[in-house]
């Protein structure tokens, strides 16, 4: 039993010489490489999370941005449409205003013509009633006399 025994601890001496230095130098190279793997996942998901915090934040002003795009569209678009319609009134009110006037106009020829009309039949008329034939001068006489008298 002895001699196992010293064979047991001629065992272990050679175990702690040639073995357990190694075995630890695994075990704590090991330790290390884990922790060094935690430290980096660590540092990683840190970064994430400030990538992730950053790309919320540009796409918050994005979405700000493009509301104030849309907002400044659409105030350009009824101010454009504000000015057609300004635009299509000026333009009915002035088509109205060159209609009123033509007609106006076509009246008053309408009527020199009428009254140029009325005055050489009131002549015609007369000249047969007097029987007589009124020189060119008295009938123009007779049809501006005539033209004043309607004008009145």
């Amino acid at each position: 039993m002895l001699i196992q025994l010293i064979s047991f601890i001629i065992l272990l001496a050679l175990l702690k010489k040639f073995a357990w230095k190694p075995l630890l130098k695994v075990m704590q190279d090991r330790q290390e490489y884990i922790s060094n793997e935690i430290d980096t996942a660590e540092a990683s998901r840190k970064e994430a999370e400030a990538a992730a915090k950053t790309a919320a934040e540009e796409l918050k002003q994005t979405r700000a941005e493009a509301q104030s795009i849309i907002e400044d569209a659409r105030k350009a678009a009824q101010q454009q449409e504000e000015n057609i319609i300004a635009a299509a009134r000026r333009e009915a009110e002035r088509l109205k205003d060159a209609a009123v006037e033509d007609i106006a106009n076509e009246k008053e020829k309408a009527m020199q013509a009428l009254q140029a009309q009325v005055a050489s039949l009131s002549v015609q008329i007369a000249s047969k009633i007097i029987e007589k034939e009124i020189s060119s001068d008295d009938q123009d006489k007779l049809i501006s006399d005539y033209v004043k008298e309607l004008e009145r």
